[in-house]
């Protein structure tokens, strides 16, 4: 049955956490150092012209302030091998981040994971205010898939994998 909502976070997160989502880096280097924001919020074909995909950042993130001043932005959709590396990617302390990570860092700045089934190299193209989020739309500049690799999925507060039926 429907239930009217009112404000109760830990309710609408639990509601939110039903939807599946694939799971995407998004990392540079900015000033010799290389940067990630993790995001379940990732969003593929916004647009086709211009090449668009998209993302929501909490208000609150110290990681995109840095990040967003980087040139290029790597985006890495996380394969089904990368939920360690997810959660160290993750992680609250910012230099353990890519440690022991298989990285490959574009001309351009972008940093992408190795092993993952999507790349993008992408430029910022606009951001909107969205309530506790902004949301931040990017321009494709270069790409890659590998169709052989699955994606990590995050449904329930837990990574999954996807299962051909």
């Amino acid at each position: 049955m429907l239930t009217t909502y009112s404000p109760d976070s830990a309710l609408l997160r639990e509601t939110f956490s039903c939807f599946p989502s694939g799971v995407a880096a998004l990392s540079a280097e900015v000033g010799g150092q290389k940067e990630v924001l993790v995001a379940s919020s990732f969003t593929v074909g916004v647009s086709m012209d211009p090449p668009l995909v998209m993302f929501a950042v909490q208000n609150s993130s110290t990681t995109w302030p840095l990040l967003r001043q980087a040139d290029r932005i790597g985006i890495s959709v996380l394969g089904n091998a990368h939920a360690s590396a997810c959660r160290q990617l993750a992680a609250k302390d910012r230099s353990g981040r890519f440690t022991g990570i298989d990285v490959l860092t574009t001309d351009g700045g972008a940093v992408l994971i190795g092993g993952s089934p999507v790349w993008f190299e992408c430029s910022i193209h606009a951001e909107y205010a969205a309530g506790d989020h902004t949301v931040v739309l990017l321009e494709i500049k270069a790409l890659y898939a590998d169709k052989a690799v699955d994606p990590l999925v995050f449904q329930g507060s837990r990574f999954r994998q996807l299962e051909v039926v």
